[in-house]
Order: C-alpha cells, then sequence, then structure tokens
C-alpha cells in the first residue's frame, strides 16, 4: 500500500513544474501547485467569515484533490473551454480518467473518498464545493491582477468581470469578488491611460 502512496506522492510533483496560464508578478509563469498552495490559504482565511458554517477539512481536501487530476490530466484555461463544447467534453474526460487512476493507486475508502470529492467539487451543488469553486476562480483573478497586464488574453479582460456567478450565493464571497473586481477594473483603467491595452 505504500508504495501506491509514494506513488500519488511521485505524481503530484508534476504539479510544481505543470504550468498555469497565470504569471506572477515578477514575471514568471505560476505552476499548478503554488495556485493550490494559495487557494487553500484563501480557504483557511475565509472561513470564519461565511455566512454559514464550513467544514473547513472537507473545504481543503476538495480544493487539494480538485487539482491534483491535472498531474496527470494537465491545466486547460477557463477561457479554452468557455464557449467549446467540445473541447468541454475532452477535459471532462481526461480529468475522469485521471481521478480513477488517482483512486485505484490509493484504493479502499480513502481512494473512495477522494474521487466522491473530487465530484462534489464538480458539481458544485454542496456548500463546501460552491466555497471551493469560488475560491477557486477568485485566485486566478487575484493571480491575473498581480502579473504584468501584457500577459493577459483579450478574453480575460472580460473575464475579469465574470465571477459574480460563482460567488452569488455568499455576500462575503461577493463582497470579496467586488474588491477583486475593483483590482481588475483599476488595473485595466491604468493600462488604457498608460496605451498598454
Amino acid at each position: 500500500m505504500l508504495d501506491n502512496i509514494m506513488e500519488v506522492i511521485h505524481l503530484s510533483e508534476k504539479l510544481k513544474s505543470e504550468l498555469r496560464h497565470s504569471w506572477l508578478s515578477d514575471g514568471r509563469q505560476e505552476s499548478v501547485a503554488e495556485h493550490t498552495w494559495r487557494v487553500s490559504l484563501m480557504g483557511m482565511l475565509i472561513s470564519p467569515y461565511l455566512e454559514k458554517e464550513i467544514d473547513q477539512l472537507k473545504l481543503l481536501k476538495m480544493i487539494i484533490i480538485h487539482d491534483l487530476v491535472e498531474a496527470e490530466a494537465g491545466d486547460i484555461p477557463a477561457f479554452d473551454t468557455l464557449n467549446d463544447d467540445e473541447a468541454k467534453l475532452v477535459k471532462a474526460k481526461n480529468e475522469e480518467q485521471a481521478i480513477l487512476r488517482i483512486m485505484e493507486l490509493i484504493g479502499g475508502e480513502q481512494g473512495q473518498e477522494w474521487y466522491d470529492l473530487w465530484h462534489e467539487f464538480e458539481d458544485k451543488q454542496t456548500y463546501e464545493a460552491k466555497v471551493a469553486n469560488a475560491l477557486d476562480k477568485l485566485e486566478a483573478q487575484i493571480q491575473h491582477n498581480e502579473a504584468d497586464i501584457k500577459t493577459w488574453l483579450p478574453i480575460e479582460y472580460d473575464m475579469s468581470y465574470m465571477l459574480g456567478r460563482h460567488t452569488s450565493f455568499s455576500p462575503v464571497l461577493t463582497e470579496l469578488k467586488d474588491l477583486i473586481e475593483q483590482e481588475a477594473n483599476t488595473k485595466i483603467k491604468r493600462a488604457t491611460r498608460s496605451g498598454q491595452k
């Protein structure tokens, strides 16, 4: 059994080099592992302020497991699937195969728990899943706001104002979303004035 656990640990190392579209404020491209770490931090920071009691351990597990499949399936930016149903299907299929492999490696009750938590995140029906999804999207926008605007694609200007559909269930997360959108708006206006956009 420990051999399989070691295999999952080695698999997770890929997340340190699996790059996202996001860029850091120092000009380096962000890894999936770095994104996951900060979404987890945000989960710990925001939990005491949410309107409803939340199972923080479940939230953190969901955040970490959600991105682990990208060690197998790779990271596909949201804008690549936004208006492309075929790309969404391919992404879903690849991720399902990845979580099945991870479940089989872990085995037993824990493997099943991870599989179920990954699907719970994807279904976005429970409170923990909604919060995890919202934080995942909010962190991505925070990172965009911190990066040089020259790294933004044209679609990302519009996506800066699409976060409300992920946070509307929670006044606290909506307030956080407003702060993040305000940062994006300031960055866009500044870039427009200086002719960068």
